[in-house]
């Protein structure tokens, strides 16, 4: 699978954003924030696919060092 994230100068001036749009990445963090759901975003956000959401997420989640207990339990 190709990257769910495209950096691009000509697209939002370089932002991150879902592959395929202009909707940065920090788009559906922000509305995580929020307390609003992938759902909500994805409703927001029509060109994003819910493939890519998942695959952003994965990708943040591989990046936190998962904690000691956890690591341990592996």
């Amino acid at each position: 699978m190709e990257s769910p994230i495209k950096v691009d100068p000509e697209i939002m001036h370089g932002t991150p954003c879902f592959a395929g749009t202009r909707v940065p990445v920090e788009a559906l963090f922000d509305y995580l924030e929020d307390g609003r759901t992938t759902a909500f975003f994805l409703e927001q956000y029509p060109s994003v696919t819910m493939e890519q959401v998942q695959a952003v997420l994965r990708m943040a989640r591989d990046i936190i060092p998962a904690p000691a207990t956890r690591r341990a339990a592996g």
